[in-house]
């Protein structure tokens, strides 16, 4: 899924920057749209789930083991990173 997200946005972003992006046919815009809605939903899912991989790692250890809390850590971690692609942001280290 990473791979064909990236694959979209790079295709929008490519017609997008084409100076003749009103030559453009009605299917080649339908499709722009269509991955520029796919790609603010996939953000808004992605927001979603940190918030709550946020709350959950707040918990800490009373409620999780430290295994198990690093792991949601890292899951929180690698969400932030695929935002981050889809935003087009340099993932942060």
């Amino acid at each position: 899924m990473k791979k064909s997200v990236i694959m979209i946005l790079a295709a929008f972003l490519v017609s997008a920057s084409l100076p003749a992006f009103s030559q453009q046919t009605p299917e080649e815009k339908v499709i722009c749209n269509l991955a520029a809605q796919n790609c603010l939903k996939s953000a808004d899912i992605l927001q979603k789930r940190i918030k709550k991989l946020n709350s959950e790692v707040k918990k800490g250890t009373n409620t999780y083991s430290a295994e198990d809390l690093k792991k949601l850590e890292q899951k929180l971690q690698e969400t932030k990173d695929l935002l981050d692609k889809i935003e087009g942001k340099a993932p942060a280290k």
